[in-house]
């Protein structure tokens, strides 16, 4: 009997124990993200220039920067004698004059930095001032981004795998318990009595731990959700998972704004995170993982509680009809499920490799995108707020419309409109030049339009993904995607601290060619709307997709392995 059927007649009067789970399950993301978020503050560079030589306390004010100006800041000609450098800003940023003695020429005039002086009216203290990450150290803070997002990378694959095999619960609690001891590491591991490379090195390697953990969390909790609902509630999961991505967008500010100080802001997070390592106690494991592994007993136990929550009756006779056919698929599955069953056959293997090339894209531009607020030319606090403002909004307006127009068209449209409004900076800023004041405004209206398509189309690949992937791989398939993404991640970080040194412009380009050609590329997916979540492979090799033929014949997808637990939703 399909478990569809039966958890129709067992529970559907009450939406008490959707509910339930769905906030237990999702509010995590308000410590969790802000983890992901807290990156950009930590590591913001603020304004600075080379230590006064003859100044033993030396600081970032008015009086002393205009004698350094007038003494010791090298001017546009002597920058452009020194071919090595990219720009006169960086010049001026990075070298100092040297008193000249007679007949040495204006190259030996200029000499690097022997120290910084950082302004801290808007940061007290960042991880760029403490270890001088700027300049010809500005790689250091690159790879502090990079180095995250490689933990992001191995924590997609190493618990995707390990929830897909062990279950999502257990891995939900693993990854807390591992968030909080990384967190707090982060904040106090790097010590002053370490040393410069001793601190940097435990820093690092915490941040590494920390991010593989934010993937056990969002990979394996967002698949549970989405698990435990019907088809006509899944949006809902997704966007509650976004919604409260914002607030930990929200949360960081208001704590960054009022901690300046990297480390108490690192500590205050990572003490949000205690809580949530209780959380494995009242979390239930997914009924549908639990029946796809043969774990009926289990199964039943949770089901028979989600219907006393709904005040449904249990049908034991409907379970035992879906054990048994349940149990027929497990004897008749000859190929073990992991990695490689996402290539096993034409379909899945579209579909595979279509996804990680989606999740690199959007990775690359919501990342890249989320890293340049500070182009905004406002208050990096304002900067970043406005920016979580205009990615909720995003999140609202495709909650609204994804029920009634599909998953495929907007985020083809999002993608394809990212793509189009990226490449009009080009024109844009050629045509008014010389308007200034036009120019910044439309700019400012662009770079809203592309945060909120990029905001977009990145929450629905999300959503789309869950439901393209069988329940036997799903995690698996989710974590490979958020895998191959997390290059994308790299190449934003990458392109906003070198790219942009060789050609303004450059991200953007790069960001908006991509975009168009992921947005193309999912024209081949299959629509998803209101249909059952597919349970195996072959449940996937049903699917007809645009402009590839198959022999198959369409299948009911509400067969006996097939899990859309209407049980615990209205």
């Amino acid at each position: 009997m399909p478990i569809a059927t039966f958890v129709n007649q067992t529970t559907r009067s009450s939406d008490n124990a959707g509910n339930n789970l769905l906030v237990q399950n999702e509010v995590r993301y308000v410590s969790s993200d802000s983890q992901c978020m807290g990156t950009l503050s930590k590591t913001a560079t603020p304004s600075f220039r080379c230590h006064h030589p003859n100044t033993i306390d030396d600081a970032y004010t008015d009086r002393s920067n205009e004698i350094f100006r007038k003494f010791y800041q090298p001017t546009e000609n002597e920058c452009a004698a020194h071919q090595h450098l990219l720009s006169v800003k960086e010049c001026q940023r990075c070298y100092r004059k040297i008193k000249p003695a007679k007949n040495v020429s204006i190259v030996q005039d200029l000499q690097s930095c022997d120290g910084y002086v950082f302004d801290r009216s808007v940061y007290k203290r960042t991880l760029v001032e403490e270890w001088s990450m700027v300049c010809d150290r500005v790689g250091y803070r690159s790879f502090v981004q990079m180095i995250y997002f490689v933990g992001f990378m191995c924590g997609a694959l190493l618990f995707g795998t390990m929830a897909d095999r062990y279950g999502r619960r257990s891995v939900m609690g693993i990854s807390f318990v591992l968030m909080m001891i990384s967190g707090f590491l982060c904040a106090f591991g790097p010590q002053q009595k370490f040393g410069v490379r001793s601190s940097y090195i435990i820093f690092m390697i915490a941040r590494f731990l920390l991010a593989c953990s934010t993937r056990g969390i969002s990979e394996s909790g967002f698949v549970l959700g989405s698990e435990m609902v019907n088809p006509d509630k899944r949006l809902m999961v997704g966007m509650v998972m976004d919604y409260f991505f914002t607030s930990g967008e929200f949360f960081l500010v208001f704590m960054a704004y009022f901690l300046r100080t990297w480390r108490s802001l690192t500590f205050v997070i990572t003490l949000f995170t205690i809580p949530f390592c209780f959380f494995y106690l009242i979390l239930p494991e997914s009924p549908r993982w639990l029946v796809s592994k043969g774990r009926f007993d289990e199964a039943e136990q949770i089901l028979r509680h989600i219907a006393a929550v709904n005040k449904r009756d249990f049908d034991s006779d409907a379970y035992e009809r879906l054990k048994d056919d349940q149990k027929q698929h497990i004897a008749d599955r000859t190929v073990p499920l992991g990695i490689a069953s996402l290539f096993q056959t034409k379909i899945i293997r579209i579909i595979t490799v279509n996804l990680f090339f989606q999740w690199l894209a959007q990775n690359l531009v919501y990342y890249g995108v989320s890293q340049s607020t500070g182009s905004w030319q406002f208050d990096p606090y304002l900067s970043f707020a406005l920016s979580a403002l205009v990615e909720l909004f995003a999140y609202i307006f495709i909650h609204i419309i994804l029920d009634r127009l599909g998953r495929k068209l907007p985020y083809c449209a999002f993608a394809i409109a990212f793509g189009l409004l990226a490449l009009l900076v080009l024109p844009v800023q050629s045509v008014l030049a010389e308007r200034k004041t036009t120019l910044r405004v439309l700019m400012f209206i662009l770079n809203i339009s592309l945060k909120f398509c990029a905001s977009a189309s990145f929450a629905i690949i999300y959503l789309y993904s869950t439901e393209l992937f069988p329940t036997s791989v799903r995690t698996t398939g989710l974590g490979m995607c958020s895998m191959t993404g997390r290059l994308g991640a790299i190449l934003g970080t990458f392109s906003n601290d070198y790219l942009a040194r060789i050609w303004m412009n450059f991200p953007t380009v790069l960001f908006g060619v991509v975009s168009l050609v992921a947005g193309i590329a999912a024209l081949v997916f299959p629509e998803t709307l209101n249909k059952p979540l597919p349970q195996t492979i072959d449940d996937i090799e049903s699917m007809n997709l645009p402009l590839f033929s198959t022999n198959k014949q369409q299948r009911d997808l509400s067969r006996g392995d097939n899990i859309p637990l209407k049980a615990i939703n209205t």
